[in-house]
């Protein structure tokens, strides 16, 4: 892109950063516009390849187009309209990610911080490892035997892949054990997969769900964590943490977590009746956060038009003409 010069400019093209010579065959080409190329390259002594040569730079930014041997210039209010919109957006761009840059300039300098030699004493290493490879449902399994402490779990897809069956005989197994049981799922698997999440509550395992559920996550007691290494929606490699404190933190995080989730009913909502009462309570705690019909459609995963839908059928059964109406009424009732 041709830069700006500093000087002042007389014409437009000049305040773009052409040449007096890319200007002056510009001007040449605007009073032949429409002409087809061979007419127009005449008319300014050129050979039709010496003038798609000078065009060039024209050509690039849209300024000049060839169309079926026919040359067109744009007008220069237009072109120049046009092509500030380009700059900003460029400059824009290119705001967005200086900002993002400065932002990572301390995570990089925190990276490399150590203390002084000498400065602190009895250092050691964190206790934990990052592994790959292996299958990870006996790895799980093998874990959890040879552990004590209830288990808590994030699961934002695990439904999807092949080892859920495996998985819920080590949870009815713990269970029987006498441990608990806790899982947090988006509140989309109780559209995706609502038999999964009832074979999970009918192993004994207690069931809440969220909007989103952001990484997997499995916590053991105090003991033991397994994380995605970076966090996510994969199985490797992965971050297997017995540092007692970073454990707590987990734990505590899930706790939060849990807080904030709203139960799924025992036997995860068998039927359709009690998967809709699931649905409506979900909805409900969204419109009383002052959730927009879009947000509370991303959230849990509906469609626009089903949320709104479902929103004027609270409204109809509520009996009441407003969205906090709707909240105070639904709390009188117990809904929430």
């Amino acid at each position: 892109m041709p830069r700006v010069p500093r000087n002042e400019s007389t014409t437009v093209l000049a305040a773009l950063g052409f040449s007096p010579a890319v200007e002056r065959t510009y001007e040449h080409v605007m009073r032949h516009t429409g002409q087809r190329l061979p007419f127009v390259a005449a008319a300014a002594l050129r050979s039709p390849e010496e003038l798609l040569a000078d065009l060039a730079p024209l050509i690039d930014r849209g300024i000049v187009r060839i169309d079926e041997d026919r040359v067109h210039a744009e007008p220069p209010a237009r072109a120049l309209a046009r092509l500030i919109v380009e700059i900003s957006e460029v400059a824009s761009q290119a705001h967005a990610e200086l900002t993002a840059l400065a932002r990572a300039v301390p995570l990089l300098v925190a990276g490399t911080v150590r203390p002084a030699e000498g400065e602190v004493h009895g250092v050691r290493p964190i206790d934990g490892e990052i592994s790959s490879g292996g299958t990870p449902g006996p790895l799980i399994a093998t874990l959890v035997r040879h552990s004590v402490g209830d288990l808590a779990w994030l699961r934002p897809d695990q439904w999807r892949v092949h080892r859920e069956t495996a998985m819920l005989e080590v949870v009815r197994d713990l269970v029987a054990s006498g441990r608990r049981s806790r899982a947090i799922y988006p509140v989309r698997v109780l559209r995706e997969a609502p038999e999964v999440v009832r074979a999970r509550a009918e192993a004994g395992e207690e069931i809440r769900v969220l909007p989103e559920v952001p990484t997997r996550m499995f916590v053991i007691g105090t003991t033991h964590a397994v994380l995605p290494e970076p966090l996510g929606f994969f199985d490797e490699p992965r971050t297997l943490i017995r540092q007692q404190g970073i454990v707590e933190a987990l734990a505590l995080l899930f706790e939060l977590m849990w807080e904030r989730a709203s139960p799924v009913a025992e036997h995860g909502r068998s039927d359709r009746d009690e998967h809709d009462a699931d649905l409506r309570r979900l909805l409900l705690e969204q419109l009383a956060a002052g959730a927009r019909d879009e947000q509370i459609a991303r959230a849990l995963g509906l469609s626009l038009r089903t949320v709104r839908r479902r929103v004027a059928g609270l409204m109809t059964e509520l009996g009441v003409d407003s969205r906090f109406q709707a909240g105070v009424e639904a709390v009188r009732r117990g809904w929430l």
